[in-house]
């Protein structure tokens, strides 16, 4: 069975559970609802107001909504919503004039999901369908992107970060909670203490998740750690496993966290190569110096700068010198109205 298929299964098991019986079965651990990986992570004044079927569908390992600031009117998107406690009270947080969207793959956590925002009372929520791997929403378009303990579970992480990025916009925050794993850990025993804290896809080393983040395109990276776990919290499960605790103790303890993992998608800087070769052809045209021109115009053109842009250049230009020299002017609208691949090929006079 592959993650994807296991991962609904288990979660859409979990969110039948809790609309049926009002509880959650913690027989699996890969439901991540056993001691202590989600306990306490809500405070009451959190809780209040919010469906006990939402508190108790929380599967994460963490409370990224507590840990971010939220800011009234901005729009926030959790990647593997669940039952919908973050995106709930994200949307508290932004108030009317925001939105929280909710992203889950599986059906019944859905539907749980906008029973829960139906109770809840809250309209400035939508929960869609789809993957976190796709994210079903355009470029540049949310504020925040949150997840509490998902993207573990994903088997393409790099696929999952870049989404996140695409869909943030410029400035946007990354503030997510999720397992990661500090230092070197034998495989055998690695895989075992990720059954326990339900990262079935394997969770991330933590200077690993850093270093796909800033691939992805992220800037202003940091993990901090929020809960240690200890060998001792997963003694019950590792001896039935068939695990010496004893003998693995030394190996484990302090590399197995919970941790809130926070980065930004960097502002777009303002003085790009377009910008300096614009700049250059205005100052070629108020110093009047033919070489200089045309060797910018060049270049501004192998970068893709548009006719329009360029003109603004030259009427700029004009207006910082009242008195170009006519040949200049005459200069510039003959470059801006030629075939490019017919001008001639010239070196700078400005090195």
């Amino acid at each position: 069975m592959d993650t994807k298929t296991l991962v609904q299964e288990k979660y859409g098991a979990a969110a039948r559970e809790v609309r049926k019986s009002g509880t959650v079965a913690c027989g699996d651990p890969s439901l991540r609802c056993c001691d202590p990986i989600t306990t306490n992570l809500y405070n009451e004044a959190e809780k209040s107001g919010l469906p006990a079927s939402a508190v108790l569908a929380s599967l994460g390992c963490g409370n990224p909504t507590a840990l971010i600031e939220l800011k009234a009117g901005e729009t926030v998107l959790d990647l593997g919503s669940g039952g919908g406690i973050d995106v709930l009270l994200s949307a508290k947080r932004v108030g009317p004039t925001g939105k929280a969207y909710g992203l889950d793959m599986t059906d019944d956590m859905l539907a749980l999901a906008r029973e829960n925002q139906r109770q809840a009372g809250v309209e400035n929520v939508e929960f869609l369908q789809g993957e976190i791997e796709k994210i079903p929403l355009p470029d540049n378009s949310v504020d925040v992107v949150i997840s509490n303990c998902v993207i573990n579970l994903s088997a393409d992480k790099d696929c999952v970060l870049r989404e996140a990025f695409r869909v943030l916009k410029p400035g946007g925050r990354f503030a997510v909670s999720d397992v990661v794993t500090r230092g070197e850990v034998p495989a055998e025993v690695r895989q075992s203490m990720l059954l326990w804290v339900g990262c079935v896809a394997g969770a991330l080393e933590e200077k690993e998740y850093m270093a796909k983040l800033a691939s992805a395109g992220f800037a202003g990276i940091s993990v901090e750690p929020t809960r240690v776990h200890s060998v001792e919290d997963a003694r019950h499960f590792l001896v039935e496993a068939g695990i010496d605790v004893d003998a693995i103790a030394p190996l484990v303890d302090g590399k197995f966290m919970s941790a809130f993992i926070r980065a930004e998608k960097p502002m777009p800087s303002l003085y790009t190569d377009a910008v300096a070769e614009l700049v250059a052809i205005g100052a070629a045209i108020a110093a009047n110096c033919d070489p200089c021109f045309k060797y910018h115009f060049q270049q501004a053109r192998k970068i893709g700068v548009s006719r329009d842009d360029m003109m603004r250049a030259v009427k700029t230009a004009q207006s910082v010198k009242e008195t170009p020299a006519k040949a200049m002017l005459q200069l510039a609208h003959q470059y801006l109205e030629a075939d490019p691949a017919g001008l001639p090929i010239v070196q700078s006079c400005c090195g």
